[in-house]
Order: structure tokens, then sequence, then C-alpha cells
């Protein structure tokens, strides 16, 4: 059991590590302050433990077994990705000044919407539920302990990722003070745009 676990560990770091599109979200948010970029995290957070509840309902099997409940969650997932690249597109496509002074402390309105855009990103995501059915029965030891190791494993991972977005939201709201030309902020406003834009068109192109 203990190798079980270990292997999963290693294997959720491995996964934590490759960019998607809560990374994209963190960046964005961090830009506009570390608080902005941690909310955001504290929102990917709670849609995992959305996810740890979906598992726990056995909401998770109905999306395996039901087409038009999974069609419908993931093109609302999609949507709401594509509508966070529309908006950053068109961030990087306003005309704006270079900003010399350093961004005010981001309010309690702004680090609200950044938690919820979190917490969609994931709720919204059964492609993340589908992964976890697909993923976690190789390091799961038959028994009656099964759900609850399933569950804990997928908090595990959460938690793992939450460490690692926290490094990237610190590391982000850094780069805000290289980053005071209006060229460099719509630069990388486009980025985070085509990015989100893209993975908001493979979910709703992917299936089960």
């Amino acid at each position: 059991m203990e190798t079980q676990w270990l292997a999963f560990s290693v294997a959720a770091l491995m996964l934590t590590l490759m960019p998607g599109p809560d990374t994209f979200l963190v960046i964005g948010n961090a830009l506009g302050g570390v608080r902005r970029g941690l909310a955001a995290v504290a929102g990917i957070t709670f849609g995992g433990l959305f996810h740890v509840a979906l598992f726990a309902l056995g909401v998770t099997q109905l999306l395996m077994y039901s087409e038009r409940a999974f069609w419908t969650v993931k093109m609302l997932g999609a949507a709401y990705l594509a509508y966070l690249g529309v908006k950053a597109l068109r961030a990087a496509l306003r005309p704006r000044a270079d900003a010399p002074l350093p961004q005010p402390v981001a309010p309690a309105s702004g680090l609200w919407r950044a938690f919820a855009q979190g917490a969609l990103t994931n709720a919204l995501n059964p492609k993340i539920a589908m992964f976890y059915l697909a993923f976690l029965p190789q390091f799961l030891a038959p028994g009656a302990g099964m759900a609850r190791d399933s569950m804990l494993m997928i908090g595990l991972h959460y938690s793992i990722g939450a460490v690692w977005l926290c490094v990237v939201a610190m590391a982000a709201s850094r780069m805000a003070g290289t980053l005071r030309s209006a060229r460099a902020a719509r630069v990388l406003d486009g980025l985070i745009g085509t990015m989100m834009l893209g993975f908001g068109a493979r979910l709703a192109w992917s299936s089960r």
C-alpha cells in the first residue's frame, strides 16, 4: 500500500507540473497582484473538493454512463474557457498606456472574481472526473476502502497542485514588475487568451 501511494504521489507531481488551464489562469490573475493569484489557486482547490464530492455521491459514474450529462457539462466548461480566452484577447487588443507605477492591491471584488474563475474552470470540466476514473484504479487495492482511498488520492493530487500553483502565483506576481510596457502586457494577454481558447476547443471536441 505504501508503494502504491508513493507511485501515485510521483505521478500526481508529474501531472501537476504539466501546464494546463489552471496554470495560465493563475498566471493571468497573479499579474494583477499575488493576492489575486492566490485567490485563483483557492478557487481551483475548491473545484478539486467539488470533484471529491462527486466521487462520494457517485455522480462521476453518472457522467461516465450518461452521454447527455457528460456533453452538457463538457460544453458548459468549454464555453467558460472560451469566455476567459476571449476576455484576455480583448484585453490584448485594447490600447493601453505603459504602467509606470506598481499595480494597486487587488480589491475584494477582484479576489472573489479570481476565486470564482478557478472554481468554475475545474467544476465545469467533466474530463477531470473521467480522468480520475481511468487513472486511479491502477493505484488502488480492491476492498472496502477503495472509495475512501480514491477521495484521499484526489485530495492529495489537488494539495500538490495547490502548492505548485502558489509558487507559480508568487513567481508571476514578481514578473509583473517587468511588464510595465503596454506592449509586453498585451503580448502576455494574447498568449493567455490563445491558450485558454485552445483548452476550451480541446475540451469541446474531446470524448470520454
